[in-house]
């Protein structure tokens, strides 16, 4: 016959209780301790299992984003970051963008953290449960690209519609063909109004057509992005080039 402790350890197996599992005794030493109520107890128990599902679920969440690494919004050295980016810093950080449905446009030559500033506010908007996509722009467009040649378009389409904020890093960097303008203007064309998109890229606007090609499709593309967004300008000295020069120091 069972005891008591191998029974509780088989039911909270069961029911996928883990701190349950981890916390009961000692919390129920603590309760005898301080004359706490069975109720009190109880709470304590649930509180632990719930507080440690929320935990994992944000952990989930962040790992399936796809980040390309994981930067911070308290590692900014924001001394350095360019004004615009200092003043806007504020606004951006309550993601009131992600709930109101605005894009934000990180513009500016490279290495003065672009990349960094997307990735740390989709860290904290997944900290605050929201869904989120990172994806560099050359590598989402070859995903429509394939999508498409196997029928499955649609089905991305919507999945990228349910994402409550997609990071689409490095714009500019590659120019696309006709078919590879189309699809990223469709696809992002799906959000606007409803979802936010960060985009990163090096280069101004009046520069877009460089890699869309098509002036019109350019024109609406600024258009649809640029609609009551945040227009952050990232133009300023690279930190990668800092970093550069004081490591060489040590040489």
């Amino acid at each position: 016959m069972m005891t008591i402790e191998e029974r509780i350890t088989e039911c909270t197996k069961k029911l996928h209780l883990p701190e349950i599992r981890k916390n009961y005794k000692a919390l129920a030493t603590e309760a005898e301790n301080d004359n706490l109520p069975y109720q009190e107890y109880i709470l304590q128990l649930l509180e632990k299992e719930n507080d440690r599902r929320n935990e994992n679920r944000k952990l989930n969440l962040i790992r399936r984003a796809g980040f390309s690494t994981k930067k911070y919004l308290e590692d900014l050295q924001v001394e350095f970051m360019p004004n615009d980016g200092k003043r806007k810093l504020k606004a951006l950080k309550t993601l009131d963008f992600i709930r109101e449905g605005q894009n934000v446009i990180l513009a500016g030559n490279p290495g003065t953290g672009k990349t960094h500033l997307a990735i740390a506010l989709g860290i904290k908007a997944c900290m605050e449960d929201y869904k989120v996509l990172f994806t560099t722009v050359p590598y989402l467009i070859t995903k429509l690209k394939e999508s498409r040649s196997l029928k499955t378009l649609r089905q991305i389409e919507n999945q990228f519609l349910k994402y409550d904020l997609v990071i689409c890093d490095e714009l500019g960097y590659i120019s696309f063909d006709k078919e590879g303008s189309e699809l990223l203007f469709s696809n992002l064309s799906l959000r606007t109004g409803k979802k936010s998109t960060i985009i990163t890229t090096n280069l101004s606007f009046d520069r877009w057509q460089e890699i869309f090609k098509d002036p019109v499709l350019t024109a609406a593309m600024v258009d649809r992005l640029t609609h009551k967004a945040y227009i952050v300008n990232m133009n300023g000295n690279s930190y990668r080039l800092k970093e550069t020069k004081e490591w060489l120091k040590h040489f």
